[in-house]
Order: C-alpha cells, then structure tokens, then sequence
C-alpha cells in the first residue's frame, strides 16, 4: 500500500500574498550545526490545519512560542507551514497538544513499510514498540501475516527514514510498501514464496542420521560413526540453520526473544551435548558408541524449516483476493484520439480519453459509455454472478469483462482514483489492521519467549539437581525450547482476517478494518433506510392532484422547484413534466431546508415543497386532504405538498409517489430473523408509507418521520441495553447513523460520503449482502477463537509434556513446525465459503 499523500490546500487567494521567497522543507525535521551555545537547537517545520486568517497565525505563533526552550515560531498562512526552533528537549507530542489546545491540528500521515525479519508473534511486538517510541508516532500496528506495518504519524515531525531506522536498531529490516505507477504493489504480489531447496537439503542431510533410529525398531543396527554424524549434522545445523542464529542474535541484541532464539539455543544443546559425548569418548579411547543426539537437532531444524515454508505457502493462499483483483489491471489501453487508434501503457491514460473497449477485453478504466452496448461481467469485482447489460450513457468498471459488443468509454477516473484501486485499498487496509482480540494476544507474546526459557532452565536444574541425570535433562529442556511456538499465536488471527476479507472481497461484501468484522459477528439489531436501500430508490410520480388549479399548473410549478436537484423525488416530477411536457417556470432563490423540502420563488410567489411536517410548521392547513394522503401512503407510497406562503399560506396540491421495494429484500429480512437479528426500519418518510413497506417485508419495528441528524440519535437508542447494532444506508443523510452504529454498512450504489462513514460496503445494492456479511463475519470469528484456543491449549499442554520428559525433541520440533501450518490451514477454510445472496 502506497503511503498516504498529504494535501496542504490553499484556504484563500489571499495567502498567496505572502512572502514568495521564504522556503520551508515540508515534512521534514533537520538537526542544524552547533551554534555559539553548547545545546543543539533543532529546527522544526509541519503543516497546521484549519487556520483561515491572520488572527490563526497570531494564535499558532503564540501557544507555540510558550513552549519550553522555543526560541522563535513563524507560521505562514500561504503555505500553512510552522517553523520553531527549540532545544532539544522539545518534544512532538507536546507540540501537537500546543496546536490542537489553540484549536487546530497537525496533519497525520500514514505510511505502510514492508517489515523483513519477523519469525514469531513476539516480533510483532518488538517492532510496534520500536516505532512507537520514534517521536510524532501516533500509532504503529505490525501484522504478522503479511509482514507489514501501518504507520501513522504527524506530518513533519518525522520522516520515513526515522521510522525505517528505527525498525533496523530493533533487528529487523524495513522499507517504504513498493508502487507501480498508480497502483500499490501488495506484498502479497511483490514478495515472492519461501524457496522449497533449503528444506530439501537438510532433509537429505537429517534422513541418514533418522534411518538407524528407525531400525532400532525392529532390532537392526545401522547407526552411523560418531564421526560421520557429525559431518551430516554441522550443514544443517550452522548452514541451513543460520537463519535461526541470526535472527535470534539480533532478538538478543534488541534485549528480547523470538521462536528463532528458541529454536537456536534448544538445537545447540543438543548438538554441543552430542559434540561433548563424541570428543570426551575419542579422547579417553573408550569403545563403543556414545549417546549422541545429532539427528534430533538436524531433524528439528529440518521440521522447522519445512513448518515454515508450508506456512509461508499457506499465507500466500490468504492472499489470493487481492492478487486477483491486481490482476485485473489491464497493462495497456486502446486510446482513440485524433480520429486514430492506439495502444498506450494503461499509466498515459488521462481523464476525458476515449477508450476502444473490443468483445472479450478488460475495462481498463472507470468511465461511461458514449457507444455502443454490451453486456459485461463484474463478477470478481461486485460478485455479481451474471453479466449485467450496458448501453450509452451507462457508467462501466475498470477490469470488468466486455461480452460480445464493442464500447467506446469516456475515461472518468484512473489510477489511484478508480473503483478497483479504491477496492484494493480497502480489503489491504482491513488485512493489514488488527482486530481488538489480537491486542491480547500481542501482549502474551512479549512475554512467551523469556518465560519459556525460563521453563527451560527449569526443567534443565531440575533434572539435574533432582535426579542427577543432567543429559536426560538437557534432551527435556531442549524439547521444552523447541516445542514452544508464538507463531502460532501471532498468526490466528491475521490469518484469519485475511481470509474472511478476501473470500468476502469476492462475494461483493468489501470489510473496512477487522474491527468492523469482529465486532459483526455480535450483531443483535439491523436499522435499515427505507429508499435506496430497501427500495429500488427510482421513485415515480404516481399522482398530482391540484387543490386550487389544474394539475398541470401543480406539475410545472413543482417542475420548476426542483429543476436543480438531483434527488430521487425530484427526478421523478421533472420525469413526469418532461413525459406530460409541462414546461417548467424559471425559479429563483431555490433552496433546501434539510430533512424537509424546499423552498423557491416562482414568477413572484413563494412557494413550499416538502412533507406534512414541513407543512405544519408554515401553518399551512392540510385537513380536507388528509384522506387521500392516507389512502396513498396506505399503499406504500410517499405523500409530499405544495403551498404558497406569499401572503398567507395556502395549500396548492399534493404529489404521491411510488417506489419498488428490491426484489431480495424480503429474504433479506427473513434471513436477518434466521439469524437471530432483529430488524428496523428508520426513515425520514411518512409513517403510513414506512408501515406499508415493514408490513410488506416482515420488519419488526418502524422509525418514521426522522429527520437526518436524528437518525443517529435512533441508533443510540437502539444500542441501549447493550444491544449490537448495524445500520445500513446509503445516502448522505446516513452518513451520522452509519458512523453511530456498532457497524455501519453502506450500499455502494449509493454517495461516497455513506461508505466513508461505513465499516462495510456492499458492491452490490442488494440488501440480502447485509445477511451475508453477517455470516462471514460469524464464521471468520469462530476461525479466530478456534486458532487461538488451538494455539493455547498446545502451548499449555505441549510445554509440561517436554519438561517432565514425556516428548523427545524430535516429535516437540515436528509438533512447533506444525502447530503454525495447522492454524493457518484452518483458516484457509474460509475460502470456501459462498453467500447466500445471489
């Protein structure tokens, strides 16, 4: 993932009066030369947020020159750039509290870097507390599974160098997540599998040293010279092994511990043991073969090694959606301009081109289409199963399918801009986050390893100074070393997540972050809007019935109104003018009173549209129409009202329109009850209408006539009690609910402004997804808690067996090796899961 770009806007044209020749290093934080004093000052420059005149700058300049050890603070409106100098005592944090106190901000940023190293859950932790403590770091989370970190940081008061070194003094590699172009480079498509060669090698060096011990089991004696033992088990050991002395030393040298420390020190005692045995015995001359334990320390390392690449193997697996949505970015386009045809690499297309879409290419970009119609297949983008029809003036998908026509496109969006990219960048920031359980788990792992040697140590002194057989207790420390395994436990719930997001990704269900998939699966109650949602949201105009004049006077008068809006009701009356052709009158001071209606001047009168509650508060009496209204919102239609307050208020008409309930939205709701989930239905419409279309699907409780701001004053009250709630929506008015709600989910057919509020979008407009996603996330939540269950118990369990001599060390390093294969194969199953909409 690409690392956040930080915009700086221009809040007037006025800054661009200020001084053009001062320059500042955005983003930047520099250490100058000594001065005359002994202290180093240092030099600060970052960008503040929400100043728009000079009284800000004079407010910034003011809190931040109180700072200690600040000698001098400028701010330049222009630029929206502080610079100070301070000592060095100076603090980020304190200058980010100094801001938000005068009632701005810093910007933050928010780099993704490709972490090398990591072996075991206690890395995680290790390199999380490493870019903590980098000054201006707000946040740092560190997954495992992918081998990334998310970095989130104030804008100039560090730099990704800082946080890359810092990443190194911990013992681990790190750089900037790679681009091409535009598009991210995942590391799931730019890291390539483990190599299988060095497994292969040591297990040709381990099989001869493992085949005596079998013949030992039906009386043969095959065992090999002490001697050659040892030339079979130094390669494996220190060559094929060496992986495991570095990182572990490194672990050593950043004052922790990692499954690599224990898979070095519990290997190395039982080849130095073995080495011992076979020198004292050369050196005394004595006969005979010495207990030699060669072949647990090749095998081990050989298991280990083999654990490893399964498991590298099967997390290459859970990334499977996101390498298949990267490969539906065409290379290259076919660009008509000048009347010709041409082939240009996809990152020279611009905005406005026209693209030559041919039968059975690629949609290489967002757009609409000016000619021709096809059907085209959104599959691996929406889930949609069946190719969906396009004609002229139809919007069109980048890396959609073309069927059997040819399309001209109107480029609309590239690159980092299309619905692809903005997919991708969702489904990575999800796998890339940790849900709230891993929090716990992070916390056993910064403990496991130390305590584990303890338990080691133990084992080995009791042994020992109990019973005088310090071999025996130094083969039962080394299996207690060696059958410890925190991998395990810092890939249950990565894994876990990766694969629920991505099989999610490919149903059209697109999960924001893993705490909007944990917190799914506890889903108690589901608020739904109405329109849009539930509804086709193409309302029509059903009925126009004048209460003073011809009912085309009424339709031109509304025609005129709403001749700029781009609302569903409105679109329906202006349809309906067109259809009638009523011209409409020109309107002047047109207006939208939020939640209610609309207000305009129309050839000198003023004129009121908008619901019944709008129409009570203008005085405007609707007592003879009252029957009528009610009829129509018995049948599920929405009722809205014309008045003219020019003197007094008068009522001029009413308007009844009619919307298509979708046509899953009843087994949406069936399949919500099903579920144990309680459904209701919030809207701004009328309650006769809101009622008609609850009674209609099955609802269980109705919040009608609520204006936009109140709507998430319903979803609090819902989530009283303790209650889990989910509301879906998908126009701007939704935008505070969805944000209220426990997880908020979002129709994709409806305003970016909803799915940014939302933790979940649904691709397609299809309510039933709504179930789905709550499937999904049960089901990825019982992987979680069956991985992490798995990963304790054979900790809790395996642990005592090898301390009390019951595991020899082989068996323990083929148990470690496999215990992390095991929770990431369980978590694989996911993949096979398929919802039930279709």
């Amino acid at each position: 993932m690409a690392a956040a770009r930080l915009d700086i806007p221009i809040v007037s044209s006025l800054k661009l009066l200020a001084p053009l020749n001062l320059r500042f290093k955005i983003g930047v934080r520099t250490m100058p030369t000594a001065l005359a004093s002994t202290a180093h000052p240092t030099d600060w420059s970052f960008p503040v947020a929400g100043m728009t005149c000079a009284s800000c700058v004079a407010r910034v300049e003011k809190v931040l020159a109180r700072l200690p050890g600040v000698s001098s603070a400028t701010v330049n409106l222009a630029t929206e750039i502080a610079t100070l100098r301070s000592g060095p005592e100076l603090q980020a944090h304190a200058i980010t509290e100094a801001v938000e106190r005068a009632g701005y901000s810093v910007p933050q940023q928010t780099v993704t870097l490709e972490i090398d190293g990591m072996t075991c859950a206690s890395c995680v932790a290790r390199v999380e507390k490493a870019l903590g403590k980098v000054e201006g770091v707000v946040s740092a989370q560190v997954n495992f599974a992918t081998e990334t970190a998310q970095v989130q940081f104030a804008s100039g008061m560090v730099g990704v160098d800082a946080l890359v070194a810092a990443v190194g003094r911990a013992g681990y590699a790190a750089q900037p997540a790679a681009t091409v172009g535009a598009a991210a480079v995942t590391w799931a498509t730019a890291r390539p599998t483990a190599p299988w060669w060095p497994v292969a090698v040591a297990a040709a060096l381990s099989l001869p040293l493992v085949i005596p011990m079998v013949g030992l089991l039906f009386g043969k004696h095959w065992m090999l010279n002490g001697w050659l033992q040892l030339a079979l088990a130094t390669p494996v050991q220190f060559w094929l092994g060496a992986r495991f002395y570095v990182a572990g030393w490194k672990a050593v040298r950043a004052g922790a511990g990692n499954m690599d420390l224990l898979v070095a020190l519990g290997t190395t005692a039982g080849y130095g043991l073995s080495l011992f045995e076979l020198l004292r015995q050369s050196a005394g001359g004595q006969g005979g073969m010495p207990h030699l334990y060669f072949e647990a320390s090749a095998v081990v390392i050989t298991l280990v090694l083999l654990g490893k690449w399964l498991e590298a193997r099967a997390k290459h697996q859970t990334t499977e959606a996101i390498r298949a949505l990267n490969a539906l970015r065409p290379e290259t386009a076919t660009v008509r301009r000048a009347g010709a045809e041409q082939s240009v690499p996809i990152a020279q297309v611009k905005v406005g081109d026209l693209i030559v879409v041919r039968p059975g290419e690629r949609i290489p970009v967002d757009g609409l289409v000016l000619e021709g119609a096809s059907q085209v297949d959104e599959s691996l983008i929406t889930g949609e199963s069946l190719p969906v029809a396009r004609h002229a003036g139809d919007s069109v998908t980048g890396g959609a399918i073309n069927g059997e026509g040819l399309l001209v496109v109107s480029t609309s969006a590239v690159g980092t801009e299309t619905t692809l990219s903005r997919i991708v960048r969702m489904v990575e920031s999800a796998q890339a986050k940790k849900a709230p359980i891993q929090r716990l788990v992070d916390k056993v792992s910064a403990v496991f390893v130390p305590v584990v040697i303890g338990i080691a140590l133990l084992t080995l002194l009791g042994w020992g100074l109990g019973t005088g057989q310090w071999q025996q207790g130094i083969l039962n420390a080394v299996a207690v070393l060696v059958i410890a395994c925190p991998c395990a436990l810092g890939l249950a719930t990565p894994t876990a997540i990766m694969a629920g997001t991505g099989v999610a990704a490919r149903h059209g269900i697109l999960i924001k972050d893993a705490e909007a998939l944990e917190v799914a699966h506890a889903i108690t109650v589901v608020a739904f809007d109405k329109t849009g949602t539930l509804t086709q949201g193409k309302p029509k105009l059903v009925a126009a019935v004048s209460a003073v004049a011809d009912d085309h006077a009424l339709l031109a008068a509304a025609a005129a109104i709403q001749a700029g809006s781009e609302h569903p009701l409105a679109r329906a009356v202006l349809d309906a003018a067109a259809a009638q052709g009523v011209a409409a009158s020109a309107a002047v001071q047109v207006r939208a009173v939020a939640g209610k209606g609309m207000a305009a001047s129309v050839a000198g009168r003023e004129l009121r549209l908008g619901s019944s509650r709008y129409m009570n508060e203008l005085g405007v009496d609707c007592a003879a129409w009252v029957q009528p209204a009610q009829q129509h919102e018995a049948q599920g239609r929405t009722v809205s009202w014309l008045a003219d307050v020019t003197d007094k208020p008068v009522l001029l008409g009413l308007f009844a329109f009619g919307d298509t309930v979708k046509a899953d939205a009843i087994d949406a709701v069936a399949r919500l009850h099903a579920l144990g989930v309680k459904t209701v239905l919030v809207t701004g419409d009328n309650r006769g209408s809101a009622n008609a279309v609850a009674q209609a699907l099955g609802i269980d409780q109705v919040e009608a006539e609520v204006l936009p701001q109140d709507k998430a004053d319903i979803v609090a009250k819902l989530k009283q009690g303790g209650a889990v709630v989910a509301m879906v929506g998908d126009g701007i008015n939704d935008a505070p609910a969805l944000a209220a709600a426990d997880v908020g989910i979002a129709m994709s057919t409806g305003t970016d402004v909803a799915m940014h509020a939302a933790g979940v979008t649904l691709m397609r407009g299809k309510p039933s997804l709504v179930a789905d996603a709550i499937d999904i996330s049960r089901r990825t939540y019982a992987k979680i808690r069956q991985n992490l269950f798995w990963a304790f118990v054979y900790n809790l369990v395996g642990v005592p067996l090898a301390a009390f001599g019951l595991l020899n060390p082989v068996i323990a390093g083929a148990a470690m090796a496999f215990s992390s294969v095991s929770v990431v194969s369980n978590a694989l199953l996911l993949r096979r899961w398929k919802g039930a909409a279709k």
